[in-house]
């Protein structure tokens, strides 16, 4: 069945519901006083959007022309980007932990002719780099430097221009969206690169329009609902949260800062949370390692509560009513407040989701709704539905995307959502599409009877030991960081090797905790993890992962890092995916010691 889209584009669609609900909540930000949200109605909205709009094509940008956006995720993110688009422009995200020559390599390659820039510091990227493209730089806060080559503005000069070009010609933003259409560039999105030089990705407003329409079925959203938009703008699965806000109208608090993301639950109250899986192994680690430091009765509660949780999602009846009742008011009850008390749906994306982490969430009454999707297909094509969420898979298709399994098990896709190619790669875009249109994913999984999708791996971080054996490293990854509450990070090493070693990553506050009171009380972080107790900590949970693995899957050796994996290490892309090649030259000492002595030294 063919999934009806109401819109031409994201701009049709903004418009639309602009013109609908003028008056309603649209977008919040954190007050500069630290007196709570500040909220902007979908009417304030607009006019914004359209004033940057005619800024930008005062500066001379036109249609499918790109603008880069080099900033983190705030309330001036999400205007300028609806501004872009309505100008008839494509936005080029840039991360803002991007490094000076990536983002001058993006902003070149793309071809983005203004670059819309958070201040000072992140415009300074470009210096020095050819970038000939580029005929003006805006800012969002700071003061413009007159002398700057390209020249520069404040985003509020600009929207002064735009004002200025409104009042002498009203209807100059109706008549440009008027003429964008469903194949029209709406984005490129470079994907993080895991390995090798990121690729732009050009994905169409049909596309955007469809992951809108169809994340809103089956009441996955609704306009009662308030969302908590942390999630980098510049990746995909953010971009599609706004589509679907825009089309449903839901307002949406939007804060960027990470380190304030729990304490702000509490204040926002929100009913509806994504989040890549590490956000809530953190909230689980959490818990769990509180009530095993409380031990005695307390652990026992804890313990019985889960189980109790648990027998209700499998087989809820009556008999398990008043158990599980009294299960959540002395523990599950403190984690849905932490939470904010309101959540109606958590949603993971980026990432899978660890079987035993989904159905701790489950039995909390906090089902995890995991999802699939890639920066190529527009994000989510996936998703579990609330109140059929299925443990360990990814849910069931949305909307009319088409999707089958290859003979060698990768997921094939095919549909609106689907990018239309990567940017000046013919032979690259050629190569990930078979001849009747699907899309190669990389991903190998099955495909349930009733639709319901499972990942097993990526195709390309398959390992094969040199005993020929394959193994699905983030599988095990998942599982070992499931089991140790104190794990951040984990990376199997077996490639071309005659056995599996691990590279663990410690979570520095869960390691403060552990400490305390100890005789490693007061240490540094770098001499509490390299320590014999913190080793015999971990081999512990190792062999409870080894317990659970066939023979050839076993961890024969981990290394305890001597800091956790970080964006700025350059282990981690900025939606918190592992760089496996980056991840093993930087600690490749430590894996080199696992091996000693053995003849897989390759």
């Amino acid at each position: 069945m063919t999934l009806e889209i109401p819109y031409r584009s994201i701009p049709d669609m903004f418009l639309q519901r602009v013109a609908a609900t003028p008056d309603r909540p649209a977008f919040a930000h954190p007050a500069a006083d630290g007196s709570g949200p500040v909220w902007l109605t979908w009417a304030q909205v607009g006019e914004r959007a359209t004033a940057i709009a005619a800024g930008l094509r005062g500066l001379g940008v036109e249609a499918e022309d790109r603008v880069a956006i080099l900033a983190g995720t705030r309330l001036d993110w999400v205007i300028a980007d609806l501004g872009v688009m309505c100008a008839g422009a494509a936005t080029t995200t840039v991360y803002p932990t991007t490094e000076a020559a990536d983002a001058a390599f993006i902003i070149g390659d793309s071809g983005s002719r203004v670059v819309i820039a958070e201040n000072p510091e992140q415009a300074g990227k470009l210096a020095g780099a050819a970038l000939p493209a580029v005929t003006h730089v805006v800012l969002m806060d700071g003061t413009a430097d007159p002398q700057a080559t390209p020249p520069q503005l404040t985003l509020g000069e600009l929207e002064a221009r735009g004002v200025a070009a409104l009042a002498a010609e009203p209807d100059l933003i109706d008549k440009v969206v008027a003429a964008i259409g469903p194949d029209d560039l709406a984005t490129v999105i470079y994907t993080s690169g895991t390995t090798g030089r990121p690729k732009g990705v050009e994905l169409l407003h049909r596309g955007w329009c469809w992951e809108a329409v169809a994340q809103s079925e089956l009441g996955m959203l609704v306009p009662e609902d308030l969302q908590y938009l942390w999630l980098p703008l510049s990746h995909s699965f953010g971009k599609s949260l706004l589509c679907g806000v825009i089309h449903v109208g839901l307002p949406t608090y939007v804060d960027g800062r990470v380190d304030k993301l729990i304490d702000n639950l509490a204040v926002v109250r929100p009913t509806i949370l994504c989040a890549p899986p590490r956000v809530f192994e953190k909230v689980y680690n959490r818990v769990v390692i509180t009530a095993q430091d409380a031990g005695g009765a307390k652990a026992r509660i804890f313990a019985w509560a889960v189980r109790t949780g648990k027998k209700k999602v499998a087989r809820d009846g009556l008999a398990l009513k008043v158990p599980y009742a009294i299960a959540h008011k002395l523990v599950f009850a403190k984690l849905h407040a932490r939470l904010g008390g309101r959540i109606r749906m958590l949603v993971a994306g980026a990432a899978a989701v660890s079987v035993p982490l989904g159905e701790f969430f489950a039995a909390a009454g906090l089902p995890i709704s995991e999802g699939y999707g890639l920066t190529e297909t527009s994000a989510g094509v996936f998703v579990n539905r609330p109140g059929a969420v299925r443990v360990g898979t990814c849910g069931t298709a949305l909307g009319d995307v088409e999707c089958r399994i290859d003979s060698d098990g990768e997921i094939l896709l095919r549909g609106a959502p689907v990018m239309r190619g990567y940017h000046n790669l013919p032979e690259e875009t050629a190569a990930v599409f078979t001849e009747d249109g699907f899309f190669r994913t990389g991903d190998i999984g099955e495909l349930s009877a009733d639709g319901y999708l499972k990942i097993t791996d990526r195709k390309k971080d398959l390992v094969k030991t040199s005993g020929g054996k394959y193994i699905a490293p983030s599988y095990i990854e998942g599982m070992f960081k499931s089991l140790c509450p104190y794990a951040s990070q984990a990376v199997v090493i077996g490639q071309s090797r005659n056995y599996c070693t691990m590279l663990v990553s410690l979570d520095p506050d869960a390691v403060a905790g552990w400490t305390a009171g100890g005789p490693l009380e007061g240490r540094p972080y770098g001499e509490a993890v390299a320590s014999e107790q913190a080793r015999a900590l971990i081999a512990g949970y190792i062999d409870q992962l080894n317990a659970k693995l066939n023979r050839w899957e076993t961890i024969k050796d981990f290394a305890i890092l001597p800091r956790d994996l970080s964006i700025e290490g350059g282990e981690l892309t900025p939606s918190l995916k592992i760089k496996r090649r980056t991840t093993e030259a930087n600690f490749a000492g430590e894996i080199d010691r696992m091996y000693e002595g053995t003849l897989a030294q390759m």
